[in-house]
């Protein structure tokens, strides 16, 4: 076995001794200018090695939409999301942890501990640890990275088909150039901001138009 194709598991276990069932959690989308924040919840079998699993920012599409795959065929995972009115309302991190919370608690299975990417935990009715950078140091939250990631990815794509001018499918709602340009010329044919934007995310932006 090629030892660098696979995530080193040691931290989870340390994490995870003393509990049976644990779950890796990560949100994918919490810079874009539109759409959701979209969670994912995963828990993975102990004895789970699959090679090239990482964050899935690291990662090329073909290679998340090939983990997705074989994430999904053989783990217990679930998603949840927060739309940008909830975005505007909590603000992004708690958004987030909403997102989260809804995804674990989807979970056919309840985890005794949930492992979450960063170093904040809001919420939870399960036991929780936090672990910074969690998405490339945990199998379990690796793997929830890369089904969050090609779910809002994939999402994003079904949006686009709704605003064919704004881009969407290419930049999935990043703050790029191109991004706001396009953004400019739909609010100058149609008078106001689609309902999928964060209008939190886009108040100096909309001040501009003024």
């Amino acid at each position: 076995m090629n030892m660098d194709k696979y995530m080193d598991k040691s931290l989870e276990l340390e994490l995870s001794s003393g509990y049976d069932l644990v779950c890796g959690t990560d949100e994918a989308g919490r810079g874009p200018l539109c759409g959701p924040v979209v969670a994912a919840a995963c828990i993975l079998p102990r004895d789970y090695d699959l090679p090239y699993l990482n964050d899935s920012k690291k990662l090329s599409e073909k290679r998340r939409e090939e983990l997705y795959e074989l994430i999904t065929q053989t783990a217990e995972w679930a998603v949840g999301m927060a739309s940008p009115h909830e975005i505007d309302e909590y603000n992004i991190l708690n958004a987030s942890q909403l997102a989260m919370r809804r995804a674990v608690d989807s979970l056919i299975h309840r985890p005794q501990l949930v492992l979450i990417d960063g170093n904040v935990s809001r919420g939870f009715e399960t036991a929780t640890k936090t672990v910074v950078g969690g998405d490339r140091l945990c199998p379990s939250i690796a793997a929830a990275s890369i089904i969050a990631k090609v779910t809002r990815d994939r999402l994003m794509k079904q949006i686009a088909d709704d605003y064919p001018t704004l881009g969407l499918a290419s930049h999935k709602g990043y703050p790029t150039k191109a991004h706001y340009a396009a953004l400019r010329e739909y609010i100058a044919e149609n008078g106001e901001l689609p309902e999928i934007y964060r209008v939190s995310f886009l108040r100096k932006f909309t001040l501009r138009q003024d």
